[in-house]
């Protein structure tokens, strides 16, 4: 049977995306028996995102905020299919250009997956592996489409390959169902996330030796369309490296804490069970939060004092800086008086409003501390903290251009109305929140256009680590009107009304939205 040499091509095209999906489904098997940090298309992406620079990053979280992930590995796995389609279609007209393209990009993976933090040789088995297999089935694949009598230069609009389709079909359908069982199979035997899932199931928080005050009555105004004060887990903001969600067995897990102290020692999750832990209430927020933007979160976290795990450890004189460690190998770099300052509850936390953390947010156990962006402070599934100094190390972010210490700045956000809705005239509820970590507020104004600036009523609060919800009654006239808020926190310092860009040490400026009266 013959067929026209462009249907020929687009036929190995399409061979080459489904023989590289195939080895991409077999390379995520052997990752699965490796390591789930093996994984080419997990591990390819974390070197993307640590190799992208700075401003690309906050383009890419101010615009996709926390789908930013999914859209970096669906932009990658479109890019890979049609390298792989090219793979494809070179493999038929100029064998074997279509392998080694294959082989370099599987050879980088390798290189890649080798080289992250924590990772071994073996990690770049799945990689090698996969494109092996992925370049065997091309070239079985093509053999019908090449023909014994078609030299694999052949080329030319009008010229007829000879083609076996019955062989085509049942080399590239054997080969998909392969794909899919073999990724089947990698999911079953990947059974790390079902085990992380049932070893915090079976955990049982102990009660804190030392409780939060109760959230007060008035501290959630209940206005819709207004954050929670107290936000859930399921909604809590998630931004970090992690494209998959490292999943740390807590019966393995242990603390290190390292460097310039006396005695350096390990904890593991039962001996941090069974301290004195302590509860306490803080707001997070993400350097990348844009004015008016939805990266920050409050919740109730459960843990226990840095500060007693430094002091057990005996810090040497000197030292500044701890730099914790991810079970990932992301790092940040906190200042040690913050870490070490009585009246700050920064916690080694192993629960968040209620129970155990989340995979997603740290589990099993992350560092909270309050008035700190994350990027300095939020260490999710931390598994050690060094003593050192500013001067002999630097963090993750330190070398990508943001500012060393990453204090919170006040700010404060309109919910309710949003940007762009239409509310009928008469009375109005405008209602947000406002933060000043580790300070507090104690005054929110509003601005309808240029006019002058009415104070909005407080809720009540926890306490000044958390943020404060306010409204304002607006008798509301009909056209288009501009809201404008501004905080001033427990120090008498009003909220700038300069704006600046998240980088390098966070966004300011005050929060506007532009409403209908109809």
């Amino acid at each position: 049977m013959t067929v026209p040499a462009r249907r020929a091509a687009a036929l190995s095209a399409l061979a080459g995306v489904v023989c590289a999906a195939v080895g991409f489904a077999v390379a995520e098997l052997v990752a699965a028996l490796v390591g789930p940090g093996s994984s080419p298309l997990f591990a390819a992406g974390a070197g993307v995102v640590d190799a992208v620079p700075g401003p690309v990053k906050d383009w890419a979280v101010a615009t996709f905020g926390t789908a930013d992930k999914a859209v970096l590995l669906g932009g990658m796995a479109v890019v890979l299919a049609a390298g792989a389609a090219l793979a494809g279609w070179l493999e038929l007209r100029r064998r074997p250009l279509g392998a080694v393209l294959l082989g370099v990009v599987g050879a980088v993976g390798a290189v890649v997956a080798a080289t992250r933090p924590a990772a071994s040789v073996a990690w770049a088995l799945p990689s090698l592996v996969g494109v092996g297999v992925g370049v065997l089935l091309l070239r079985s694949a093509l053999a019908p489409l090449r023909g014994p009598d078609v030299p694999a230069r052949a080329s030319g609009a009008g010229e007829r390959a000879p083609m076996d389709r019955r062989r085509f079909l049942l080399v590239t359908g054997l080969a998909a169902a392969a794909g899919v069982v073999a990724l089947a199979t990698s999911r079953a035997v990947s059974a790390g996330s079902r085990a992380v899932t049932a070893a915090r199931e079976a955990l049982r928080l102990p009660a804190p030796a030392t409780p939060a005050p109760a959230v007060p009555a008035g501290a959630d105004l209940r206005v819709p369309g207004l954050a929670p004060y107290v936000t859930p887990n399921a909604d809590f903001y998630r931004i970090d490296t992690a494209l998959r969600v490292p999943q740390v067995d807590p019966a393995t897990w242990t603390l290190r804490v390292t460097g310039l102290v006396d005695e350096p020692f390990e904890i593991g999750i039962d001996e941090l069970l069974a301290l004195p832990l302590v509860e306490h209430d803080v707001t997070l927020t993400c350097v990348s939060n844009e004015v008016g933007g939805d990266l920050v979160g409050n919740a109730r976290w459960l843990g226990y004092p840095v500060r007693e795990l430094l002091a057990r450890a005996g810090v040497r004189d000197g030292a500044d800086m701890v730099l914790s460690t991810s079970a990932d190998g992301w790092t940040a770099s906190t200042p040690l008086d913050v870490l070490t300052d009585p009246d700050r509850a920064c916690l080694l936390a192993v629960g968040m409003n209620g129970e155990p953390l989340p995979p997603a947010h740290g589990f099993p156990a992350r560092l909270v501390v309050p008035g700190l962006y994350g990027y300095v402070s939020a260490t999710k599934w931390v598994t050690e903290l060094k003593v050192t100094t500013f001067a002999d190390d630097v963090a993750y972010w330190s070398t990508r251009g943001w500012s060393e210490r990453g204090p919170i700045k006040l700010a404060s956000r309109v919910d309710t109305p949003r940007a762009g809705a239409g509310v009928p005239s008469g009375p109005v509820t405008v209602a947000g929140v406002a933060w000043a970590q580790h300070t507090g507020i104690s005054a929110v104004e509003v601005r309808v256009d240029d006019g002058a600036w009415r104070a909005a009523t407080l809720a009540e609060t926890v306490g000044p680590d958390t943020w404060r919800q306010w409204s304002y009654a607006w008798d509301a006239t009909p056209g288009e009107h501009r809201l404008t808020v501004r905080a001033t926190d427990a120090d008498g310092r009003t909220q700038t009304s300069d704006v600046a860009p998240p980088a390098p040490d966070g966004a300011s400026g005050w929060h506007e939205v532009t409403v209908r009266v109809t």
